[in-house]
């Protein structure tokens, strides 16, 4: 073997030895750092208030993601947006799935997603419980506020 082979197979054992050795006293080596990547969530918490239907639309659609890839997914109405949540309301469709906002919703609450309204919202705007489209019932705060704060669950808003 060449004197430059012998030296440079001297050095590179030396240097693997000493970044092997370094590494397992180095705080924050990548051995002891937090696994990039984490574990999946349990699901998700959706809070809508945007009136914007294509905003509304995107909140559906990632909602359904979400639930087709095994996770909870829950939603809440708040605000302007929700007219979302009204019979007769008035629907905008989305391409390339010719659907509303509405519509996703609906087929989301037919998997099994609980969807609420605010409890702000009907006695401020005039509407009785009676407006809301089947299956959509009236948020309770302590609930609410439990479902968020469960491990594993992400608040999502739009």
């Amino acid at each position: 073997m060449s004197l430059f082979r012998k030296s440079f197979t001297i050095l590179a054992f030396a240097l693997t030895a000493i970044f092997s050795f370094g590494a397992t006293l180095n705080p924050l080596s990548a051995e002891s750092q937090p696994s990039a990547v984490q574990p999946a969530s349990k699901g998700l918490f959706v809070v809508v208030t945007s009136d914007d239907p294509m905003t509304q639309m995107m909140a559906m659609v990632l909602s359904a993601q979400t639930l087709n890839q095994g996770r909870s997914v829950r939603v809440l109405i708040c605000g302007k947006a929700g007219e979302l949540v009204l019979k007769g309301s008035k629907e905008k469709l989305f391409k390339p799935v010719n659907k509303s906002p509405q519509m996703m919703l609906k087929e989301l609450m037919a998997k099994g997603v609980k969807v609420e309204v605010c409890p702000l919202y009907l006695p401020n705007t005039g509407k009785q419980p009676s407006a809301l489209i089947d299956g959509v019932t009236v948020a309770q705060p302590p609930a609410v506020a439990a479902a968020m704060a469960e491990d594993g669950i992400k608040l999502f808003t739009f």
